[in-house]
Parts: structure tokens; sequence; C-alpha cells
């Protein structure tokens, strides 16, 4: 898409992006409203949190689950000066999927501060993530449990329901964090290639398809 055809087809007052990814998640959701979290102040205008806004749906799917999905790693707003690129800002949003967990009464809110967390990151240093990535959280993923959590670590897998989008932006791969025990990091560390990352993935994918986290898992 051209600048020219970009201005032709929007305007200032749409949000592309964040459009394009609501038509994906309407594949798999449908019309279902999901729970979303938004900071109070917009990155842009000085708040902390890099990450616009999550969307959380329950799914039935394999097994009940909780589904992460962010807006605010891609071109979410109008740009001109993005139209046509090959990737939307830093190509990908973020999801996660999550067996409930005891500890988590109310809303595990807790996900969308990893996201935040691993969101600074990026914006920081300038260094993105990708497939088969593997990132280890130095504690347990969530903090301040009662509970022996061994899930210490992340891979990033392609969301196996989202996939990729292509946008007027450019692409947008949906990275999903996978949770990992201390056994598997340290497997990882040992071997840090993409070919051992790939490896433990297709793994876990044999009895768990969707790549549900479970923090009781060991």
């Amino acid at each position: 898409m051209t600048q020219k055809e970009y201005k032709e087809q929007f305007d200032e007052d749409d949000a592309i992006g964040w459009l394009e990814i609501d038509r994906k998640v309407e594949e798999v959701y449908g019309a279902t409203e999901p729970r979303h979290y938004a900071p109070p102040l917009h990155f842009a205008l000085g708040g902390n949190d890099p990450i616009d806004g999550t969307s959380i749906y329950d799914s039935d799917k394999q097994e009940f689950h909780r589904h992460f999905i962010t807006y605010g790693m891609s071109e979410l707003y109008y740009n001109e000066e993005a139209a046509g690129g090959e990737f939307s800002k830093w190509g990908f949003e973020f999801t996660f999927r999550l067996k409930p967990f005891a500890e988590d009464e109310d809303e595990p809110l807790w996900v969308i501060e990893v996201f935040n967390n691993l969101a600074r990151y990026v914006y920081e240093s300038g260094r993105w993530f990708e497939e088969n990535h593997f990132v280890p959280a130095n504690g347990p993923i969530r903090t301040e449990t009662q509970s022996h959590v061994d899930i210490v670590g992340i891979v990033f897998a392609l969301d196996p329901e989202l996939g990729k989008i292509s946008t007027p932006h450019g692409e947008v791969s949906f990275l999903q964090m996978v949770g990992i025990t201390s056994k598997e990091l340290e497997r990882l560390k040992a071997n840090p290639t993409t070919t051992e990352v790939e490896q433990l993935i297709a793994e876990m994918r044999k009895d768990n398809p969707l790549l549900i986290t479970d923090l009781t898992r060991v």
C-alpha cells in the first residue's frame, strides 16, 4: 500500500492497526466481548506501560483457559509514514494462554505486568522478540505466590489460532508466551539455539497443542 492509497482510504481518527487485530480475533471468538484492560495514562502521553490495552477471553478449546492478547507492540493508529511497511512497528503482539491457578481469585492481571515488563525491554533496548526466542524470568513468572511455582522462563511461539496477519502498516505476528520449567530453562541455556527452542516447543505441543501455560507444571 502506497502513502497515497493509505491517505485515500484512512483518516487520522482511524485506529487502523487496532481494527486489524480485532478482525483477526473475531475469526476465533466471533462477537464475544472480551474483558479489556488499559493503563490509566497512554504511553505516548507519558504513561509507564507501553501496552495500550490487553483483551482477555475465556476459551474452552483443549481445556478451559484464559487467552490474553495485547495491543501496543504494533502500529495501532493512523501513521502515513508506516504505510506499506514490511513490519508494523515492532512486528508483533503478545499473547498468552493460562490455565486457572488457585491463587488467582480475581482476574490474573499479573500477566499484563509481565507483558509490560517485556514491552519496556523492547522499547528501551531496541531489541524485539521473535518465534523461538526464550527469556529467563529470574524467578517464577507469577511473583508473590504462596505455592511452589517452577515456571521460571518463557519461550515464544506463534499463537496456534491467531498466527500472523498483514496490515496496512506491515506484518504482525501474534507471539505467544509459553511458560517453561527450571529444567527446561537450563536445557536451553546449555544449548541456546533456535533449533533447540523449536524442538522443546514441538515436544510441548504433543500433549498441549495450544501451548497453555500451567503454573503447577514441574
